[in-house]
């Protein structure tokens, strides 16, 4: 009795890894393939939008997105641009107030967290779209045309868009991934999860959140919920400054992961009411296992290692992880080998799962965040 505990840990951990990183996103795939949903688009349909863009002490930036936020290609007579200051100290107040007239608007609030800003952001508009955006993501001039135009279908309460990395950063790969993933989500009836950088919401779909949640986790599984679909378009693009290094993404990631398990286990990200039971298994598949692969490689290492003595599949799993673990501490060095960034950035994605998870259950989820390194 003493070791089928541990076979079953290692054969349990493997079989719930394999299936989020490589089992679901073929079951996506296959599955878009035969619902292919695509909302009903229209691109002459411009109602009223307010782009909302949370801030905090980004003088550095605000101006330059600005710019490119009054050269996007919409009716100017139908967009109002508000800048939400979350607590700024520096400049960003005296920088918006240079673009401030009819269309720009400026809210000094306190430090609440990024929520926060956007819900009051919210609240000081009657738009009957609400775009959502950051400093330093500046879009594509037709990017907004591009979301709003899918909320011409009324089954469309959330739209997200592509996120582009400028520069060499260990996260390409992964966006790339997720990216493809996203396309086949949305082509089985709605996402699991969006982006910051670049997404819309249908106002009457749209559901205010307390500071320890983010739109991009919190808001497509609860507007299923509501009977609203989230969908992806490629068309709308955003550019974001990649992290050189997959140790820039770590605090990124920590922060991040600490708001997903919260949304796990208090948010009800898993309550199956409301929901069609195709999107809840995604949500598990692709949610839940993904937040809790790094506790489930954890599980693996250790329970390979006491079945390794006496047990030649996990010798064979100690072996690879062993190997893996080497590739990946290559990765970090800066070896020129084959795919070790790759294995280094996933090891960070999965340590900082392991670390949001912890400071979840001892802190609660990071509420406020910091303004993000730029690259020079």
């Amino acid at each position: 009795m003493g070791m089928k505990l541990p076979r079953a840990l290692m054969w349990g951990s493997l079989g719930l890894i394999a299936w989020t990183q490589v089992g679901y996103p073929l079951a996506a795939a296959a599955l878009a393939r035969r619902r292919r949903y695509a909302p009903r688009r229209d691109e002459g349909f411009t109602p009223d939008v307010a782009l909302i863009i949370a801030a905090h002490n980004e003088e550095d930036a605000i101006e330059e997105q600005l710019e490119h936020v009054l050269r996007l290609d919409y009716p100017s007579e139908r967009l109002e641009v508000l800048v939400a200051l979350d607590g700024s100290a520096d400049g960003t107040r005296a920088a918006v107030e240079r673009f401030a007239n009819e269309r720009v608007r400026v809210l000094d609030l306190p430090r609440a967290g990024k929520v926060s800003a956007q819900n009051a952001g919210v609240r000081s508009t009657s738009a009957e779209v609400l775009a959502f955006s950051d400093a330093h993501s500046p879009w594509e001039p037709g990017s907004l045309r591009q979301l709003v135009r899918n909320f011409a279908d009324p089954e469309v309460g959330y739209v997200c868009g592509k996120v582009e990395l400028d520069g060499e950063t260990d996260e390409g790969l992964y966006w790339s991934y997720e990216t493809w993933l996203r396309e086949h989500e949305s082509a089985c009836g709605s996402l699991t999860a969006g982006s910051g950088a670049i997404y819309a919401v249908r106002r009457s779909a749209f559901v205010e959140l307390g500071p320890e949640h983010s739109h991009d986790i919190a808001l497509p599984f609860r507007l299923r919920r509501n009977g609203f679909r989230s969908v992806f378009e490629p068309a709308a693009v955003a550019r974001e400054p990649g992290r050189s290094s997959a140790a820039d993404e770590w605090p990124r990631k920590v922060r991040m992961l600490s708001r997903a398990w919260s949304e796990v286990l208090h948010g009800g990200l898993l309550d199956p009411r409301g929901q069609p039971p195709s999107y809840v298994a995604a949500l598990v598949s692709h949610r839940l296992l993904r937040y809790a692969a790094g506790p489930l490689h954890v599980i693996l290492f250790a329970a390979s290692s006491a079945r390794a003595p006496r047990d030649r599949s996990a010798r064979l799993f100690l072996f690879l992880q062993l190997a893996y673990i080497a590739l990946a501490l290559a990765g970090r060095s800066g070896a020129k080998v084959p795919l070790a960034r790759a294995a280094w950035y996933y090891a960070v994605v999965n340590a900082a799962s392991v670390a949001g998870l912890a400071r979840t259950l001892t802190h609660g989820p990071d509420v406020t965040w910091p303004r993000p390194e730029r690259k020079p």
